[in-house]
């Protein structure tokens, strides 16, 4: 990861990451060693605008460029602790969102492929991965309701919007014995979080893991624009 150039009067924010991770993360009961380590390694405070740099690491979700958010870190790491990844899989994100999470993904997958919808976010994201060196971070600009077909199957898919139903073009683009981890309501920003898991062909398992909020899932299989 590239050394970053800190003010003088600059915050500590290794300190404040270690913080964060100690208090907000494994405090509230996210145990994997594995995420844990991808949270103190991914510098939050690279991936949000300048304006918000000072508040990388409170506990709270923060706004980013387009009129978008992205989620508190304890969501990230609850998230992807459910995604029960080993090390080495290929995972789909939809969301990419300021690249944050994708950077977290990239520290355990092996390969990262992550869509965004809105074509400014998805460049600025791609431009802060390749800057950190996350050459296995694939960003796409498209309908992430539809996955990435000619890239499946995927051991875990992650999404960071809230949709109606669990699209079906991601359930067909998880592999046998993968998860996939999404909000799911029938309002917008209202969700449970969701944890479904391919047990055959045809066969899903699906556990609630609690109330969440998220922004609204756009495309063609989940919520519609407007």
């Amino acid at each position: 990861m590239n050394a970053m150039n800190i003010e003088p009067d600059s915050p500590n924010y290794d300190r404040l990451r270690d913080e964060m991770v100690e208090q907000q993360i494994a405090a509230q009961g996210v145990r994997s060693p594995l995420v844990l380590e991808a949270l103190r390694s991914v510098r939050r405070e690279l991936y949000v605008p300048s304006e918000v740099r000072g508040l990388a690491y409170e506990d709270g979700a923060l706004a980013i460029e387009e009129g978008q958010t992205i989620s508190q870190p304890y969501i990230v790491a609850l998230m992807v602790e459910a995604l029960e990844l080993r090390g080495g899989e290929r995972v789909l994100e939809i969301g990419t969102g300021s690249g944050y999470a994708a950077a977290v993904l990239a520290e355990i997958a092996g390969e990262v492929y992550t869509i965004e919808r809105h074509e400014p976010l998805a460049r600025t994201a791609q431009e802060r991965l390749s800057r950190d060196g996350y050459d296995h971070v694939h960003v796409r600009h498209g309908d992430g309701t539809l996955g990435w077909p000619e890239e499946a199957p995927f051991e875990a898919i992650v999404v960071t919007a809230g949709g109606p139903r669990v699209p079906k073009s991601l359930r067909e683009q998880l592999a046998v014995g993968g998860r996939l981890v999404l909000p799911v309501g029938q309002e917008a920003e209202v969700q449970r979080l969701k944890c479904v898991t391919r047990l055959g062909a045809e066969r899903f398992e699906e556990t609630d893991l609690g109330a969440v909020r998220f922004v609204p899932l756009i495309g063609a299989e989940g919520w519609h624009e407007g």
